[in-house]
């Protein structure tokens, strides 16, 4: 601001200077223009009596007698003073000899102004005119030039502005200034350049032993590693050849076009986390085919690790699980949710609910209570019945509790129903060891007991029956404790849920059919088996349906025996039966979603994965041939002695 005030101050004496300046300039001109004029009239007055002068010598006309009133015709328009008044010819150029000169020749003027004496006449002496030869000089006289000024200022416009420059000069200056931006940018990078050297020479200086293992043992980096290595184990170990063309079809493993053969895919063991456990319980994923999960029990070896894990594997990722998730007690059962892809549901040994969550860390993030309001035996069973927007999972306990729990409140069950029985000889409870719902059933299920006795329970009070168990029938048919129950799917063209097998430590596996829930028996009745299928010759701990073919099941036994029976075409005999690993006994079983895959929990803590094939491809007819079997099975349960 004080910078702009100088230049105004500096600009107002300026043009303060320049009003002086033109106020002394037009005093100058106008003196000078009155001097012009008056000499210029001066001069044509006597410019014009030389003229006249001339004419009259040159014409000879000079008056006869002095008198006053001789005047000649041509001087009367002048006067007699223009006549007195006129120079001396020697003014002109002209010489007169022999003329008198009188003291007055010079000044005529001075007697022809005078008044003529009235009465006495003078005769003046007469004058004759020579003439003489003269050289006439001309000269050229340029005029007079007259300046005329404006009352405008003076001073061109703009001339207090900076001057124009032309566009080289802007050119010019545009380019230097381009170079020297470029300078200093490169001045700038090459800083830049040298600060980054120095950091990394810096950041390349080697490490200590203990920063080495401060660094390693961080949980950010243990985190990124086991993170970014699952994704490297993943694409290595995946089958899929995209150099390969697959339409063309050859090449095609003949294991999967054998009739009667399972082919091994793969088995999944981690040496910190399966050595010494046994597997308890197996299930897929219904959103993610590839994922299953495995509950193990306790490791009698180590002490400070969990009690119960359950591992979540990848059939991308062989080498270790992609989650291992711990509890505070063995892991009997564990499934995914079927409207939760992220969670993980387990039951464990000592009665408690645990809820995992894929995103979250290993530990739970829901469970139950250690107290009366839940389960206080360990937890066999679980199954999860409802829609999505309405389902509740179910649990089966030994201690003759069936719980109906909501996922986003573990608190407490919601409902709370206790199956008791008189015909048990100790106590009324009747311990459950697995349970099972109908398809498209959320309140009538069938539970397995420690007894070999199979029950019909419903968990709300129906029309001519309370909740609990049905106390007029009663499945028998098993001598000793059951271990699987599993019914039939409901997909296809024949309607087959009312089917279900079991299995029990008695070295059998019963096909039954489950009398509807609205027509009960008026009186105790015992419900007999439609088939026994006898041919293992160890305890047989699970059975499960094929989700792709009607008449197709697997069950797997204590001689680690997988065998897969098809009722229609076999009954005595099993249609394939595959040892499975070293021999030891094979705990559960588990259908994945397709039907094409089969996953096995062995008691040595591995998990084999089987491809079953084209035995799981169903035919049109076999809905049909499995209904005509089962309508035999059933003539001959009713009419047993034909």
């Amino acid at each position: 601001m004080d910078r702009r005030k100088e230049e105004l101050e500096k600009k107002r004496q300026k043009l303060a200077e320049l009003r002086r300046a033109r106020e002394e300039r037009r005093a100058v001109f106008e003196s000078q223009s009155n001097q012009t004029q008056s000499s210029s009239s001066t001069s044509a007055s006597k410019d014009r009596k030389a003229i006249d002068e001339l004419v009259a010598l040159v014409l000879g006309e000079r008056p006869s007698t002095p008198s006053t009133g001789a005047v000649s015709d041509r001087g009367s328009d002048t006067g007699s003073e223009f006549t007195a008044s006129r120079p001396a010819s020697s003014n002109f150029g002209y010489s007169i000899p022999g003329t008198p000169v009188s003291e007055s020749n010079g000044h005529r003027s001075s007697i022809a102004s005078q008044p003529a004496a009235p009465a006495t006449p003078v005769s003046a002496p007469r004058y004759v005119a020579e003439l003489t030869d003269f050289q006439t000089v001309l000269a050229d006289i340029p005029p007079l030039e007259q300046v005329v000024y404006s009352k405008e200022i003076q001073t061109s416009e703009g001339s207090f502005d900076a001057p124009q420059r032309s566009e080289d000069e802007i050119r010019q200056e545009i380019m230097d200034e381009l170079e020297l931006q470029e300078k200093q940018r490169q001045a700038q990078l090459e800083e830049e350049r040298k600060r980054a050297e120095l950091e990394k020479i810096e950041e390349f200086q080697d490490l200590t032993e203990e920063e080495k293992k401060l660094i390693m043992t961080s949980p950010e980096f243990l985190q990124f590693v086991d993170t970014s290595s699952k994704f490297v184990e993943r694409a290595l170990n995946e089958t899929y050849d995209f150099m390969k063309d697959y339409t063309l079809g050859i090449d095609v493993d003949s294991d999967e076009n054998t009739g009667k053969r399972v082919k091994f895919v793969c088995d999944f063991w981690d040496e910190k986390w399966s050595r010494n456990r046994s597997v308890t319980d197996v299930n897929w994923s219904t959103k993610y085919p590839e994922l299953l999960v495995s509950s193990h029990n306790k490791n009698p070896a180590t002490v400070n690790e969990p009690d119960g894990v359950a591992l979540v594997w990848n059939l991308h990722l062989m080498d270790r699980p992609e989650f291992v998730f711990h509890s505070q007690s063995d892991v009997l059962s564990v499934m995914f949710s079927k409207f939760h892809p992220n969670y993980v549901i387990g039951g464990t040994y000592s009665g408690q609910i645990v809820l995992w969550d894929t995103r979250a860390k290993s530990l739970p993030v829901l469970k139950t209570p250690l107290s009366a309001g839940g389960h206080t035996h360990p937890v066999y069973s679980l199954e999860m019945v409802g829609t999505q927007n309405a389902h509740n999972l179910i649990t089966g306990s030994t201690d003759g509790f069936v719980c109906s729990w909501q996922l986003d409140m573990l608190a407490q069950p919601q409902d709370y129903l206790e199956l008791l029985h008189p015909s048990h000889n100790k106590t009324d409870e009747v311990s459950v060891t697995c349970l099972g719902f109908p398809d498209n059933e959320t309140t009538t299920f069938w539970v397995g007991t420690e007894e070999g006795n199979i029950y019909q329970a419903g968990r709300y009070d129906q029309a001519g029956s309370k909740a609990g168990i049905n106390q007029t029938d009663t499945y028998k048919g098993h001598y000793g404790s059951v271990t699987g129950l599993h019914f039939h799917p409901l997909y296809g063209s024949v309607d087959f849920s009312d089917l279900f097998l079991t299995c029990s430590v008695d070295w059998t596996v019963k096909l039954w059919r489950a009398k509807s829930a609205s027509k009960t028996s008026s009186q105790p009745t015992n419900v007999t088996p439609l088939y026994s299928f006898e041919h293992a010759d160890d305890y047989v701990y699970d059975v499960k349906w094929s989700p792709s073919h009607p008449a197709l099941f697997g069950s797997v036994d204590g001689n680690g025996q997988f065998d897969l029976w098809n009722l229609n075409a076999d009954t005595e005999e099993p249609f394939v039966s595959t040892s499975v690993g070293s021999g030891r006994a094979l705990n559960k079983l588990a259908w994945d979603k397709e039907g094409n895959k089969t996953a096995i929990g062995s008691s040595d803590g591995r998990v084999y994965v089987y491809d079953i094939g084209e035995i799981a491809n169903a035919k049109p007819e076999d809905w049909h041939l499995l209904q005509k079997n089962v309508s035999e099975m059933i003539a001959n349960q009713e009419n047993p002695g034909k």
